[in-house]
């Protein structure tokens, strides 16, 4: 495997592990799926409120990957947008570490409406905007693919590459939560729920600049 096959490996890998962790963190979703559950008292209910959930999620992944892969138009402009894109995402972090109150539009959703909480929570934490270097980084362009016909080639290949990177990293969300979602609902309860709530706010906002750090060299070194 050469090195840009490595590279792109690991992309793709960054995608799986971004959901993983978005899946596993409390603030995504899962806790309202057992807590479903557990008030209907029955299974069944923590599956329908975790598609709910993953749709939402998915919505959101595609309302910020989407308008980066119809920039390459732009191809002259690549550099910078994958700078700015990085720049923005450590601002977001830095932001979530200054300010730690979640948002409260969120409490104002009504509870049956999880497909809306969860496109609104990852808008709000940042969830989609983290993928955005990862995902500029995986459609890099070739300075040579500089025509209208190539650039239109590669916008083609993006809006796929946006479909893909959404499902990979919401499947491994839904995966992931689900799992953890499942483990409380089964053995551990609502008094898991109340009294070991656990917060990765502050791992949160530090991933957040850690991918914008991670997008601006992958950029620069790109060059």
């Amino acid at each position: 495997m050469d090195v840009s096959n490595l590279s792109e490996a690991a992309l793709w890998g960054a995608v799986l592990l971004s959901g993983i962790y978005h899946g596993v963190n409390p603030g995504m979703g899962w806790p309202l799926a057992v807590s479903a559950a557990l008030m209907e008292r029955r299974g069944l209910a923590l599956l329908q409120a975790f598609g709910l959930l993953a749709g939402g999620h998915f919505l959101a992944m595609l309302a910020i990957l989407l308008p980066f892969s119809l920039m390459i138009f732009l191809v002259q402009w690549e550099l910078q947008i994958r700078v700015a894109a990085g720049v923005t995402v450590i601002a977001m972090g830095l932001y979530l570490l200054i300010n730690r109150r979640h948002p409260r539009i969120l409490a104002r959703v009504h509870p049956a409406r999880l497909a809306l909480w969860s496109f609104l929570a990852a808008m709000a934490h940042g969830a989609g905007l983290m993928l955005v270097p990862i995902f500029l980084g995986l459609c890099a362009i070739d300075p040579g693919d500089t025509g209208h016909l190539a650039a239109q080639s590669l916008m083609s290949g993006n809006l796929s590459t946006a479909l893909w990177v959404a499902l990979l990293h919401t499947g491994a969300m839904t995966l992931a939560g689900g799992a953890v979602a499942l483990g409380v609902y089964l053995w551990l309860g609502l008094k898991f729920l109340s009294r070991s709530w656990f917060n990765l706010d502050l791992v949160w906002a530090l991933s957040l600049v850690l991918v914008g750090a991670f997008g601006i060299t992958s950029a620069l070194g790109d060059t």
